[in-house]
């Protein structure tokens, strides 16, 4: 299991967790908060992660998972600053918001899944971590991650790149 970074606030939430994952991009950056970086990550997913979402929203609806919603069908507010702490955002609640770190959290009777993007300035560099911890409650949130995790290394990535 890959390590959360100790310098973000995901990481008090690691302990019993049975996945996590943390991937890191150096942007461009003039001084956005987590929240407006993770705001554009939503906003530009690549398409076949869009895909992946709807084929997903499909097949676990058939065993009992909820149907998150489509990351393409998302429509910010005007400004980050109208989103408060449990806002929906997306397809995740925001549980905890600072200027360098946003966690967001999606909980059912099988995952709770939480997802940090958090942010470490340079001057007009940054490094993104996007970090993930996953605990799950039962069989079928089990099968559901040997499904999930392996694709999930590749999504945040994928994403994480397109930052501009």
């Amino acid at each position: 299991m890959q390590g959360i970074p100790e310098f973000t606030e995901l990481h008090n939430y690691i302990e019993n967790a049975d996945f996590s994952d943390n991937h890191s991009q150096v942007i461009a950056y003039s001084g956005e908060s987590a929240l407006e970086i993770y705001l554009k990550v939503m906003n530009s997913t690549p398409g076949w992660v869009n895909y992946l979402m709807k084929l997903r929203n499909t097949l676990v609806s058939k065993i009992g998972l909820k149907h998150l919603g489509n990351f393409e069908s998302f429509a910010p507010k005007t400004s980050s600053d109208d989103y408060q702490v449990g806002d929906q955002v997306g397809i995740f609640q925001m549980i905890y918001k600072s200027q360098n770190e946003v966690i967001m959290e999606d909980r059912d009777k099988h995952l709770n899944v939480k997802l940090s993007f958090h942010i470490a300035s340079n001057g007009d560099k940054a490094t993104v971590t996007a970090s993930s911890v996953v605990h799950i409650n039962n069989t079928i949130g089990r099968v559901y991650m040997c499904v999930v995790g392996p694709v999930h290394k590749l999504i945040v990535p994928a994403t994480l790149r397109r930052i501009k």
